[in-house]
C-alpha cells in the first residue's frame, strides 16, 4: 500500500534531524488511517484501530468493542428518547448503549472466555476496495499534524532541560523592538523590556541570552529569553568561576539594572577560599569578561554575610559607612549614618547605589548625617534624596 523506501526515508530522517523517534511517527500514521478509514467507513460510535507495519508497508483495520454490565447500567435509546433524552432524577447516570461500540457480558463470553467488563472484543475489518483518494488525503493531513504534534513534544523535551541555561541563537527578525531568534529547531523571543539598554541587533547577528520559559503556543514553541534577567549574570560567572561551578563559592543575591550597574553578593563554604578574589579573577579578567558580554555594564561584588548591619555596609560600597542601626527587624528597616563627603557615594547617580543595596540585602535602608539629618530613604525600587542634598548636587555640578 505503501512506499517502503520512501518511508524508512521519512522515518529516519524525522528520526536524525527533528529528534522524533521512529515509534511516534508509526503511530500516528496508525492513527491517521483509522480515522480516514472511520470517516469514509465508519458508524456513529465505531471504534477503529489501524496496525500499520513500517517493515511490510501494509495495513490492517480493527473494529473495538467494549464488554459492558448489564442492561441496569446502559439505557437502549428507545429508553432514552422515553426519559426525553434524559436519565430521570435521583436515577444513577446511564451511558447509551451502542451496539458499535459496545458488547454486553453474556455475548462476549461465547466469543471469549473468562473476559470480564471493561475489557475490549477486536474484530477483524476488511480493506475497502475504493480505500482512495479521499482517503489518503484525510491520513496524509492527519499525518502531518501528528508529526507535528510529535515534534512539539520532542522540542519541549530538549529545550525544557535546558531552562534556566544561557543559550545562543541567531538573530531573525526585530519586530516593535522585539528580536526574533533563529535557535534551531525553535524560535526565541526576546522582548524589548528583556534586553539591555542601548544595546542593538542586526539580522544575521548571533546572541547569547538567558533562556527563562519555554512556552507551549497554537503556533508552535517560543523560547523566552532575557539579556536583563539576574539570572544572566549568575549563569554566565558560573561559565567564568571554576569554584562556583565546584561549588565552593556561591551566589547569595544579585541586584542589578540592567545595562547600568548590578552588586553581586558571594559567599565561600571554604575559609582558605576569598569568594570576591575568585569571582574577580587574576587581574580582573573574569569580571571583565562577564561585563563585556553586558556591554560594560558596572559590577559591584560584595561578600555576604549574615551578619545584616556588615552586608548592608558592605553593600553600600564603595562608599564608606560610619555606622549601621537596625531600627526594626520586623519591618527590615536599618539606618545609615555617613559622613558628609561620603554621602554623595553612598546614594549614588539618581540614587542607584542606595536602591541596588537595599534591593540586594532586602533592606529598607534611610541613610542620615552624624547630625542626624535625614539624607535619603530607600526601598528596593525608590529613592527619595532630601533636599539638601539635591541643592549640594547642583551647586557641585554649577
Amino acid at each position: 500500500m505503501f512506499d517502503l523506501k520512501v518511508i524508512h526515508s521519512v522515518l529516519n530522517q524525522l528520526e536524525e534531524e527533528r529528534g522524533i523517534p521512529k515509534e511516534k511517527i508509526v503511530e500516528a500514521i496508525g492513527i491517521a488511517l483509522a480515522t480516514a478509514y472511520k470517516k469514509e467507513y465508519g458508524k456513529k460510535g465505531q471504534i477503529i484501530r489501524a496496525d500499520f507495519s513500517a517493515e511490510t508497508g501494509g495495513v490492517n483495520f480493527y473494529q473495538v468493542k467494549i464488554v459492558v454490565t448489564p442492561a441496569e447500567v446502559f439505557m437502549t435509546e428507545e429508553e432514552k428518547i422515553e426519559n426525553g433524552g434524559e436519565v430521570l432524577e435521583g436515577a444513577p447516570e446511564k451511558e447509551v448503549f451502542n451496539p458499535e461500540k459496545h458488547m454486553f457480558l453474556l455475548d462476549a463470553q461465547k466469543i471469549k472466555k473468562g473476559v470480564a467488563t471493561g475489557e475490549e472484543i477486536v474484530f477483524p475489518l476488511e480493506m475497502k476496495a475504493d480505500y482512495g483518494r479521499i482517503a489518503a488525503q484525510t491520513a496524509k493531513q492527519m499525518i502531518v499534524q501528528k508529526i507535528r504534534e510529535a515534534e512539539k513534544i520532542s522540542v519541549l523535551g530538549e529545550y525544557g532541560k535546558r531552562e534556566g541555561e544561557i543559550t545562543t541563537g541567531i538573530v531573525q527578525r526585530l519586530e516593535r523592538g522585539n528580536i526574533f531568534v533563529d535557535m534551531g529547531r525553535a524560535t526565541g523571543l526576546l522582548p524589548l523590556e528583556e534586553q539591555i539598554r542601548g544595546e542593538h541587533y542586526r539580522p544575521g547577528e548571533r546572541i547569547r541570552a538567558y533562556l527563562y520559559r519555554v512556552e507551549e503556543t497554537p503556533r508552535g514553541v517560543f523560547l523566552r529569553l532575557s539579556r536583563s534577567h539576574p539570572k544572566f549574570i549568575e549563569k554566565l560567572f558560573e561559565m567564568e568561576t571554576p569554584e562556583i561551578s565546584a561549588g565552593v563559592v556561591e551566589i547569595k543575591a544579585i541586584a542589578r539594572e540592567a545595562g547600568s550597574r548590578s552588586k553581586v553578593a558571594v559567599h565561600s563554604k571554604d575559609s582558605h577560599v576569598d569568594p570576591v578574589g575568585s569571582m574577580v579573577g587574576q587581574r580582573g579578567v573574569r569580571v571583565s569578561t562577564v561585563m563585556s558580554e553586558l556591554g560594560g555594564e558596572k559590577i559591584d561584588i560584595i561578600e555576604w554575610s549574615e551578619d545584616s548591619k556588615q552586608f548592608i555596609e558592605d553593600a553600600l560600597s564603595p562608599a564608606k559607612i560610619l555606622k549601621v542601626e537596625i531600627v526594626s527587624d520586623i519591618e527590615r528597616l536599618a539606618r545609615v549614618e555617613v559622613s558628609e563627603d561620603q554621602q554623595s557615594l553612598a546614594i549614588g547617580k539618581g540614587g542607584q547605589n542606595v536602591r541596588l543595596a537595599a534591593k540586594l540585602t532586602g533592606w529598607k535602608i534611610d541613610i542620615q548625617s552624624p547630625q542626624g539629618e535625614p539624607i535619603a530613604k530607600a526601598d528596593g525600587e525608590h529613592v527619595d534624596v532630601a533636599e539638601t542634598i539635591e541643592t549640594v548636587k547642583k551647586e557641585e555640578v554649577l
